[in-house]
């Protein structure tokens, strides 16, 4: 029965065009991607290693120096015996990235984004708390405040005035707003500056993820509180380790004593075998990157990447608009400055073709659909990496030009 039923809901997945495939690879995380079975490689827009880092060699000896000193695994949770000295002095240099905006922070590091934000919202949602959350919010955030005992409210995207009057008519004693500060498919910022402002008005506190700002925002790529210049005792920040960093695991920073709670309830991180010690060794290596000279020069890069796309893209469309032939005019950019450039096409099927016929020239730009993204709007999420040049930029917008033209209406 159970095969049956399952099977079943497979073929439903595959009618509505929402069946996901995995896709081998036989190189590193790089722009240029060797999937196993295909004659060429791909060029990939579709990596979160948004500095281009997982791939560097300065990392690669980090690791291997961390291996040869530490080994390969901790053996155990951090409470038990899996914390070590490389973990410790990572927490310590991640506690002072964040201390000019959360006065006295401390870190905890955890094995992904995912688990810091389980441990997050079930170890503060407790039954005296009410959670207010951007109804875009990561999976990670949405799956913390449903294993969560806090009541729940959520409010339209980026709609401050809702959030206002939501908070304006709470009566529990604890409030926090929960927010992405780079939104993951839609690629905007969340005004934390306003949120901030409402959090001081309503006695309430912010929790911050910020996977896809941290290492990209800020003049020192110390994330998006640094891009906003914000100080607040109230603000509790969780940023990846996985993604501009090049490498893998997550952290929390906030006040010593909401870390300390997080360490004494905090499940993902009790129950779980502590990040590789060798892997804490390399990330440091990582940080050294981003807040240098080289850090810089990437970033600058980036943001010179996505300006030359924006306006090659939006070339490309107008004439669509205009009603000059090609694809429908829904099909439409969506207004990010970060490297998360998301093409919206709408429907599942054509999001796939579209995929398919870039493939078909050689670069790999994945569609995405429900229910990663709202229903009716499939898309192409492109995102780009400090490791892409013009050249290859320009290769992007002219087969999505042709591949626009080959769209089914």
């Amino acid at each position: 029965m159970l095969i049956a039923h399952l099977n079943r809901q497979l073929l439903e997945l595959d009618a509505a065009a929402l069946r996901r495939r995995l896709r081998i690879q036989t190189t590193p995380c790089q722009p240029q991607l060797q999937l196993q079975g295909s004659a060429a490689p791909l060029l990939a827009f579709c990596s979160n290693d948004y500095l281009g880092l997982a791939n560097h060699p300065a990392l690669a000896q980090a690791l291997a120096d961390g291996a040869r000193r530490w080994g390969v695994g901790s053996g155990a949770s951090h409470l038990v015996s899996g914390h070590t000295q490389a973990h410790a002095a990572l927490e310590e240099r991640l506690a002072a990235w964040q201390a000019a905006h959360i006065p006295g922070a401390r870190a905890l590091l955890f094995g992904s984004g995912y688990a810091a934000n389980l441990a997050l919202l079930t170890a503060l949602g407790d039954a005296s708390s009410t959670l207010f959350c951007d109804q875009l919010n990561h999976a990670s955030l949405i799956d913390g405040a449903r294993l969560s005992k806090a009541a729940v409210q959520r409010y339209p995207h980026a709609d401050l005035a809702a959030l206002a009057q939501q908070l304006q008519s709470c009566s529990t004693p604890l409030k926090l707003i929960v927010t992405d500060a780079v939104f993951s498919m839609d690629g905007d910022l969340a005004d934390l500056p306003a949120l901030l402002q409402l959090a001081e008005q309503h006695d309430a506190w912010l929790i911050v993820d910020d996977a896809h700002g941290f290492g990209v925002l800020g003049a020192r790529g110390h994330g998006s509180l640094e891009h906003f210049g914000l100080r607040s005792e109230r603000l509790i920040y969780m940023g990846t380790l996985g993604k501009a960093a090049g490498a893998y695991g997550a952290f929390v920073a906030a006040h010593p004593s909401i870390v300390e709670w997080l360490l004494q309830r905090g499940r993902t991180y009790i129950y779980t075998t502590a990040l590789p010690p060798a892997l804490a060794h390399a990330l440091q290596s990582s940080l050294d990157l981003i807040e240098g000279s080289d850090g810089a020069v990437r970033r600058a890069h980036l943001e010179a990447l996505i300006g030359r796309w924006r306006a090659g893209v939006q070339a490309l469309l107008e004439p669509m608009e205009r009603g000059q032939g090609g694809a429908p005019t829904r099909l439409h950019l969506l207004e990010s400055r970060t490297p998360i450039q998301p093409l919206i096409v709408g429907d599942n099927a054509r999001a796939l073709s579209l995929d398919a016929a870039l493939q078909a020239r050689g670069l790999r730009v994945p569609a995405i659909r429900p229910p990663s993204v709202p229903e009716g709007s499939a898309r192409l999420r492109l995102t780009f990496s400090a490791s892409h040049t013009q050249a290859e930029l320009d290769r992007l917008l002219a087969a999505l030009a042709a591949s626009l033209q080959e769209l089914p209406s």
